[in-house]
């Protein structure tokens, strides 16, 4: 359905005398939204010469450049967006908690390097560098192992739980792989997913909006539902249900981004005993049933403790997959898996085998990165960082939203430990503007702007302090540019109604 609604939607733009009061504003609200807006102009044009014109070279012949310079705000505002707020895409260097363009401009990290970055980049830095020493004599030699290689599998048996381990290319490999193993044991045809979730861009865990071909044995299901666990308990072909922790953040919810921040819609919050009660209830379901569980933690894989979301929710899963992070800095997939599920032939039918192939499986120095990436997760120093966790970060994110209803900012967070996201408690239509006085205020943050903001576990109360700082401010300095100005009777639902009858005449289908 999501894909025949894309289908249906067309493309069209505000002008420049529409693109400031789409709202009906005022003439003076508007006249305070475009000084502000060509301020920033100058501004961005001043602070990032060099990065924004290798970015603009750059995209030329680079398509991820082109896809997220064009979905950072909802497309009807986009190209004039392009036009005047050019980003930067390239840095320089890292160094703590910060990042250092091409100009020199050293900002606080947001990004978390898309869920990478858990222990700071210095942390990676080092993994790299004594990893490649130690494999360093081998090189790149492919097929054969290096001796890491038998250690981290030990490593990785212990964390997990489980009993035996896959080293593949990516996450969505990782992904792969365990469906397959899943569909290979069980001889049943489909997988769930629930959702919103993000299991990599594979067809069958992406059958909707992003995937140009059906996923015909994929079951998208409602989290934290009983009419779900009806059908678990009652269908006959399904081999494995996907679950992304991280979910927990935003239920049934996609991934936030600016992009779609027409209105003021965006939902969520984390309830950590209702959803380890929800992970407990799938667990006894498939059980029953036969079906694997499978823990994708490819992106929160060691964020929300040592152990992973299997430790933090107290739920065993059958399988689980972890990524990024994992590889110490370098890219990564791996499975873990129960000994009957990660079987690859049968003795009984020899020729009848489940594939799993990839030239750089098991890379010498992506191996010698995860031994210390691994032994350093084991040292005093990192697993203090996990004391106080939740207590720490819910204490900061109630302190910047106790900040932001103290001056009526429409703005507030919501947490899963170091993953936030921004949430807007005023109908407007220019809620993706923030991002960009956060970035005016020295914030780095992912092309999906306030919709995932991912800490470190190493940032330090003077860190996370000046970050809320700049955070107020921008907000501060947003809603004095008239941003947020509303009308008294504006509601998310008349915003919804607004853009769903300028689609709608664009299509000639009512009267502009």
């Amino acid at each position: 359905m999501a894909k025949r609604i894309a289908g249906l939607v067309p493309y069209y733009e505000y002008a420049d005398d529409r693109f400031f009061r789409v709202d009906d504003a005022p003439p003076a609200i508007e006249a305070r939204r475009r000084e502000s807006f060509m301020c920033l102009s100058q501004l961005f044009q001043g602070r990032f010469t060099r990065g924004g014109a290798l970015t603009a070279e750059a995209a030329g012949g680079l398509s991820d450049l082109r896809f997220t310079g064009a979905y950072r705000v909802p497309f009807q505002f986009s190209r004039h967006v392009r036009q005047h707020l050019r980003m930067a895409a390239f840095v320089a260097a890292t160094q703590g908690v910060t990042v250092t363009d091409l100009d020199g401009n050293i900002c606080y990290d947001l990004t978390g390097s898309y869920g990478v970055n858990l222990f700071g980049h210095d942390f990676y830095k080092a993994c790299i560098d004594e990893g490649a020493a130690r494999v360093r004599d081998l090189g790149p030699v492919l097929g054969s192992y290096h001796p890491v290689v038998a250690g981290n599998v030990a490593r990785l048996k212990a964390i997990s739980g489980l009993d035996e381990v896959s080293f593949h290319m990516s996450g969505t490999e990782a992904v792969m792989q365990a469906v397959r193993l899943a569909r290979y044991h069980t001889g049943r045809s489909h997988l769930v997913r629930f959702c919103g979730a993000y299991h990599g861009w594979w067809g069958d865990v992406q059958p909707g909006i992003g995937n140009p071909t059906p996923a015909d044995r994929t079951y998208t299901l409602a989290e934290m539902s009983d009419r779900t666990l009806h059908v678990l308990r009652t269908r006959k072909d399904i081999a494995c249900v996907l679950v992304n922790p991280l979910q927990a953040l935003h239920p049934n919810q996609p991934a936030p981004s600016d992009s779609a921040l027409i209105d003021s819609g965006r939902k969520a919050g984390f309830d950590r005993d209702a959803y380890a009660d929800w992970l407990g209830q799938l667990r006894t379901v498939c059980s029953a049933r036969g079906i694997a569980l499978i823990f994708d933690e490819v992106f929160m894989g060691f964020r929300l403790a040592p152990g992973g979301a299997q430790a933090y929710f107290g739920v065993r899963a059958d399988m689980v997959t972890y990524g990024k992070t994992l590889g110490g800095g370098l890219p990564v997939g791996v499975l873990c898996g129960k000994a009957a599920l990660m079987k690859r032939f049968r003795d009984d039918k020899p020729v009848d085998i489940c594939f799993a192939r990839g030239t750089f499986n098991s890379h010498p120095y992506v191996m010698g990165a995860m031994q210390v990436f691994l032994e350093r997760l084991q040292t005093e120093a990192v697993q203090d960082l996990y004391r106080d966790l939740d207590t720490i970060w819910n204490a900061r994110a109630r302190g910047l939203n106790e900040r932001l209803a103290a001056e009526a900012l429409p703005v507030r967070v919501e947490n899963i430990s170091t993953v936030w996201t921004v949430c807007y408690t005023r109908p407007s239509r220019y809620n993706w503007m923030l991002q960009y006085y956060l970035r005016a205020e020295g914030l780095a943050l992912s092309w999906v702007g306030t919709g995932r903001l991912i800490f470190t576990l190493t940032f330090a109360d003077d860190d996370f302090t000046a970050v809320a700082d700049r955070f107020v401010a921008a907000c501060r300095r947003m809603h004095d540019d008239g941003w947020w100005w509303s009308p008294p009777a504006a509601t998310n639902r008349a915003i919804r109604r607004q853009v769903l009858r300028e689609m709608l005449a664009e299509r000639g289908l009512v009267r502009a």
